[in-house]
């Protein structure tokens, strides 16, 4: 069984083509390596003793992606590709609707034409907005406060929509919450390029010196120290999930959606001081203003995903910690 892997060199998509060819499946992967490298790619072969084809192809580029459907046989999609950024969406919206919805519209348009109809799509926890109460389910109202959670709200709909004009569509809707940690073997691991957006990896770039200290957006939000609360999911307890959805949509029809998280919310601090404890590494940070758009308390209720995928993230916060600064303690330029 061949499955497609769109932005397969990213921090995700990396380490969901470890768990694929692991568990038997054979992947062709695509990738802009707009934010990733090539490296990552060597390192999932070396990590699996196992080779794949890699394109550095781009789905703008609608006739590359034709001669993929017309070289290879998938037998399901699972969509990483996409410009991530919530800052960089807010500064420059028309590339990240372009880039994210173009992107996924030609890609369906490809699949229906080669009668490739199996797709698990990476969503996210932002098409949730600001919800009125936590833990959040799958049955909770939708909107988001930024282009990029616009976009996968977006795309969500479209692949409702298309499921709806020929039932024969199978699509897995993932919503990620906060996805951390790397690889076990500190092979791969998240190499953000320029100032990392999300808070581990710049964490583990003060731990190793690059950053001179730890920007905490406010300590005024109603939690237990006043910092923001996330659900924190290490990110091989993540890519299982695609597996599971995989499975899944291999068994039935429509268009489901499940949250991946671990139903747990750790404060700023819970994550820093947790870091700090586990590797024995000083973290000097800083309490600054509040973010614009950001909010207090988010995480998941994952019952959905136990019940229907039977998935659940099985990693602690002790792990994620440990594997992400083996990850860069190994790598203090990630893949440079």
């Amino acid at each position: 069984m061949t499955i497609l892997v769109t932005g397969g060199a990213g921090y995700i998509g990396s380490h969901a083509a470890v768990e694929l060819l692991n568990s038997g499946y054979e992947i062709v992967v695509l990738d802009n390596l707009s934010n990733s490298q090539t490296e990552s790619i060597n390192r999932v072969k070396e990590l699996t003793g196992k080779d794949f084809p890699f394109y550095q192809y781009d789905l703008l580029d609608r006739v590359d992606i034709e001669s993929l459907f017309e070289k290879y046989e998938f037998e399901a999609i699972i969509h990483f590709a996409g410009l991530k950024a919530v800052g960089e969406s807010v500064q420059v919206p028309l590339k990240y609707y372009h880039n994210n919805l173009t992107g996924t519209i030609n890609l369906c348009e490809v699949m229906a034409k080669h009668n490739v109809k199996k797709l698990v799509f990476s969503s996210s926890a932002t098409v949730y907005g600001n919800p009125d109460r936590v833990p959040i389910d799958e049955s909770f109202p939708l909107s988001a406060t930024n282009p990029y959670g616009r976009t996968k709200l977006m795309i969500e709909e479209i692949l409702r929509d298309l499921n709806v004009s020929d039932p024969s569509w199978r699509i897995a809707i993932l919503r990620y919450f906060n996805p951390i940690g790397a690889h076990e073997s500190g092979r791969i691991g998240e190499n953000p390029s320029g100032i990392p957006n999300n808070l581990m990896p710049y964490i583990s770039q003060v731990a190793i010196g690059k950053r001179d200290k730890v920007s905490v957006f406010g300590n005024d939000y109603e939690t237990k120290d006043g910092t923001g609360v996330r659900d924190f999911i290490h990110v091989v307890d993540l890519v299982k999930g695609h597996l599971k959805a995989l499975e899944y949509i291999n068994k039935n029809e429509g268009v489901e959606t499940f949250n991946l998280g671990t139903g747990t919310g750790y404060s700023v601090l819970d994550l820093i001081n947790t870091f700090k404890s586990v590797n024995s590494q000083e973290i000097p940070y800083q309490i600054v203003e509040r973010r614009p758009g950001d909010i207090g308390v988010c995480y998941a209720n994952p019952e959905k995903a136990e019940k229907l995928l039977g998935w659940r993230a099985e990693k602690d916060l002790i792990e994620m910690c440990k594997d992400t600064w083996k990850w860069q303690s190994q790598n203090p330029n990630g893949f440079e």
